[in-house]
């Protein structure tokens, strides 16, 4: 088992989850963060910390894709152990419908 980042994150990026992670598996994206399915170690304490609910174990029904996408893309982007600002628009894209195909960057982010 592993945890992934889902849709929830795209363009939330809230990044509480980086400070809990004691194997720094969270990789960033332009718009949103994935986990290193490989790198994780499953302990669970980035789940709770996600104000927007983004990240779910992978034995949740559904998230294929997710694991697919988590695993792809941390492969890409780079590392990021160090929470930053979430975006200041944030809140108001919390659990809109539809943000992978509306919004969704391959893009990197920066990292550390």
């Amino acid at each position: 088992m592993t945890y992934v980042v889902t849709d929830n994150c795209i363009k939330c990026k809230y990044m509480d989850c980086i400070e809990v992670c004691p194997v720094d598996c969270f990789y960033e994206g332009d718009n949103m963060l994935v986990i290193h399915p490989d790198e994780c170690i499953d302990c669970g304490v980035c789940e709770p910390e996600c104000p927007a609910d983004a990240i779910k174990p992978d034995t949740e029904p559904g998230l294929d894709k997710w694991l697919q996408i988590n695993d792809e893309y941390a492969s890409k982007w780079p590392n990021i152990t160090a929470k930053k600002d979430a975006p200041a628009d944030a809140k108001e894209f919390d659990g809109v419908e539809g943000k992978f195909e509306k919004y969704f960057s391959a893009e990197p982010g920066e990292g550390d």
